[in-house]
């Protein structure tokens, strides 16, 4: 832990640049072992989701402060702006998929995994989820290895599929949602993600997304689980506990970082909420890394 922030790039190591429309990405973990050498630290793409499917081998992967010991098959799925890196032995391998979030949202109503949120899963290998989200992933990857005429519009579909298997396989079993919900969420976790240090009130999510007051609790609830506010409240303290966790930043600077004008009134929000203090939360999490 000797960052003082949390890096951004566009697919691991390389700098963030700015993505075409429909942007999509497929190769292996293994293809980048020269920089990572089995240890991907914490890190997010601010413009793109990823599908990380394991094929071979073990490791633990990291979601936030989440991990995961896992052996291969495992899969996950993580939106933009979410913390993710792993460790993993020789020879592991896993097929990744990067999406950018324009891309997701023009899919989103033909998948069944709500694509606000990160998913894990493992276990169950001879699940049939399992085999035919290989035998998609591989078609991904192939389509775009070959890049034949119509490859635009098969790609889409098939990544729609792939993110139906992994609902199936996640903790939840299965997800379903609107079109228009799944869009104005998306649309709504951009923006909290851009200015939930701004304060912003809810009609300016509102007003920006072009919507209605009522139209976007609704979504919010249906996609995020919770209304509005709570969705930036809840994107705030997500931001402490990154800082807290991947950074050397002191409590003060991270309050006023994310927001806050009074640290101590940070760390009575915080201990609220979480159960203990800025500080002794990192102390414990630290011990578990």
């Amino acid at each position: 832990m000797s960052q003082s922030s949390i890096p951004d790039f566009f697919v691991y190591g390389e700098p963030v640049r700015p993505l075409d429309v429909g942007f999509l990405h497929v190769e292996t973990v293994l293809a980048r072992s020269n920089i990572h050498r089995g240890e991907v630290a914490a890190h997010k793409h601010p413009q793109m989701g990823q599908i990380t499917y394991w094929t071979g081998g073990s490791g633990t992967y990291r979601i936030e402060d989440r991990s995961w010991d896992f052996s291969a098959p495992a899969v996950s799925f993580v939106p933009s702006n979410v913390v993710h890196g792993f460790s993993i032995g020789p020879g592991t391998d896993a097929i990744v998929v990067s999406v950018a979030d324009d891309a997701l949202a023009a899919i989103a109503g033909q998948s069944v995994l709500p694509l606000d949120r990160p998913v894990f899963a493992d276990g169950l290998p001879h699940h049939a989820a399992w085999k035919r989200l290989v035998a998609v992933l591989e078609m991904i990857a192939a389509e775009y290895a070959e890049a034949q005429a119509g490859n635009d519009k098969m790609l889409p579909a098939l990544i729609a599929v792939a993110l139906s298997h992994i609902a199936r396989l996640g903790p939840d079993g299965t997800a379903s949602t609107t079109s228009s919900e799944a869009s104005l969420a998306l649309g709504l976790r951009r923006l909290v993600d851009m200015h939930f240090r701004d304060n912003w009130p809810v009609d300016r999510y509102v007003e920006t997304l072009a919507t209605t007051p009522h139209l976007l609790d609704k979504a919010a609830r249906a996609m995020l689980g919770t209304g509005v506010k709570r969705v930036v409240s809840e994107r705030r303290l997500l931001e402490a506990k990154r800082l807290l966790l991947f950074t050397v930043r002191t409590v003060e600077d991270i309050a006023y970082e994310i927001g806050f004008d009074d640290p101590a009134y940070f760390s009575r929000v915080f201990r609220e909420r979480i159960g203990e203090a800025p500080a002794a939360w990192r102390r414990k999490q630290l011990r578990g890394h």
